[in-house]
């Protein structure tokens, strides 16, 4: 392991920790403006939209792993001068953000009047979706070596 190539993922590790840190903002505000933000949808409607955005979010997590890891073979084949370590920037944001969408199923579901166990489902499925979709240092040195090897 590189200890230059774990400096230069600092930034890749950011995206993480802002992703975790607007879940948590996401409970935080739901938690503290409830009777505020939530909308009296009528139950019927609100069964059939939270079954959907389950099957969504479901669908997502190997989705994402799959855009992933197409990402990561593009950055290690594609031409250019663009550094490796801002290829997979674009990547884990990428990942990151497709993530991110799930965490905001669960505040859409709390806007529309589903308490905070929906709220809880979809939260800790951003959360373990983030944590699963971290940046990889063994998949950063794959870029590298592969955009170093192309550049010869």
């Amino acid at each position: 392991m590189n200890s230059k190539s774990k400096d230069e993922l600092i930034p890749h590790w950011r995206v993480v920790y802002a992703v975790l840190l607007t879940v948590f903002i996401y409970n935080a505000v739901c938690y503290y403006y409830q009777a505020e933000i939530q909308t009296g949808m009528q139950e019927e409607q609100r069964v059939f939209i939270r079954t959907l955005l389950y099957v969504v979010a479901i669908l997502l997590l190997p989705l994402t792993n799959l855009v992933r890891f197409v990402l990561v073979r593009l950055n290690q084949t594609m031409p250019g001068d663009t550094p490796p370590d801002k290829r997979y920037l674009v990547t884990v944001l990428i990942a990151q953000s497709m993530i991110e969408i799930i965490a905001l199923f669960g505040v859409l579901m709390f806007v529309l009047g589903d308490g905070f166990n929906t709220l809880s489902i979809f939260s800790v499925m951003a959360v373990l979706g983030a944590l699963l979709h971290r940046p990889k240092l063994t998949e950063y040195e794959s870029i590298v070596s592969e955009v170093n090897k192309n550049k010869q």
